[in-house]
């Protein structure tokens, strides 16, 4: 497969370069970026430009996008012009009109839309969903979803809060990442009740904090809450409680916590995973080694998505849009006091 990055000089971009320069069935043979010198000492023969409608005129099967949500519509719809698939970071865009938008015209033109929600890769959190799948915990009874960092000091740029370009805080940020995780386990969120505040930070449109209930139509619910007010530092975490015992998986650090009875109340049996060689590379290293695995997984499944295969882990366009909803209802719903309804998806179809 022939792929193009859009935004290969920004800091997940470079991740996005070395990933598909590694896979054995990708070719990298253009990118883009609005600082072509940059952009050139990764390029390592591949095309660079800095004019989109010259960049697409590479020959090529597909396209990741890892630019700010803000601009990302208007390289969606040209890359479904041209007949690429696209590969888009989160959230899909800073508005649920711009994501649906993007949604429709990847349908219209029979293209794969992949969705950049690489946590679904993180071993801790991948190992929750094998888990919760395998029928070991028994019946699924609740979930509990959280992702939280220290806010404002996180951020190298104040596009990344302000909530004209990022459409929003904390759900938009480290939440969006849960929500979608949260889908991923649930099968669907067609129910969001929810509070959202600016007590802290006062970024206007930008939440520090949002709590909220998710329901399926199922019945199964999830408790959720995003925050930019966890003074303890960057942490997300999982845990899926069953009839039979649960299932936690956290990063960072990376862990896992299952516990398995024969019976309700029955004898436990704890199995606990500290990934003490994760812990050890991103101590010598960075954290961005664990970051590249998972893109490297996420870009493998999105080839496999493109030939038509199923039961993979990879975020399709409905996640994408999906999880953009979410962010938008939670807020919605703290305005009305009422629940927001959501339209079932399920899995896109090309």
């Amino acid at each position: 497969m022939r792929i193009g990055i859009i935004g290969a000089a920004g800091k997940i971009g470079r991740m996005r370069v070395a990933t598909v320069r590694a896979h054995p069935e990708t070719e990298l043979v253009a990118l883009m970026d609005l600082d072509p010198e940059k952009a050139r000492a990764l390029a390592g023969g591949a095309a660079v430009h800095s004019d989109l409608q010259r960049f697409l005129d590479e020959k090529m099967d597909a396209v990741i996008i890892s630019t700010p949500a803000h601009v990302r519509e208007p390289l969606c719809l040209a890359a479904f012009e041209r007949g690429l698939h696209v590969l888009s970071e989160k959230p899909l865009h800073h508005t649920v009109e711009g994501s649906r938008r993007i949604v429709a015209a990847a349908k219209a033109a029979g293209r794969v839309l992949g969705a950049g929600f690489n946590m679904r890769y993180y071993p801790a959190f991948a190992h929750v969903k094998d888990v919760m799948d395998s029928g070991r915990i028994g019946e699924i009874d609740h979930i509990r979803i959280y992702g939280g960092h220290e806010g404002l000091p996180k951020f190298a740029y104040d596009w990344e809060y302000k909530a004209e370009i990022s459409g929003g805080g904390a759900l938009w940020d480290v939440g969006i990442h849960m929500s979608d995780m949260a889908r991923h386990l649930m099968g669907e969120i067609t129910e969001v009740y929810g509070v959202a505040t600016e007590k802290v930070w006062k970024v206007p449109g930008s939440e520090d904090n949002a709590m909220a209930i998710f329901k399926a139509p199922s019945g199964l619910a999830a408790t959720y809450q995003a925050t930019w007010t966890d003074w303890k530092g960057y942490r997300s975490a999982v845990e899926v409680y069953g009839s039979h015992g649960m299932v936690m998986g956290a990063y960072a650090p990376m862990e896992t916590l299952t516990i398995t009875m024969d019976r309700p109340g029955g004898a436990m049996r704890r199995e606990r995973n500290r990934f003490w060689g994760t812990k050890l590379t991103e101590k010598l290293k960075s954290w961005k080694v664990t970051a590249e695995a998972s893109f490297a997984a996420e870009l493998a499944d999105f080839v496999r998505l493109t030939r038509g295969e199923g039961g993979l882990r990879i975020a399709d366009g409905h996640a994408a849009l999906r999880s953009v909803e979410i962010a938008a209802a939670v807020p919605e719903s703290t305005r009305t006091g009422l629940p927001v309804r959501l339209d079932y998806l399920g899995p896109m179809r090309v």
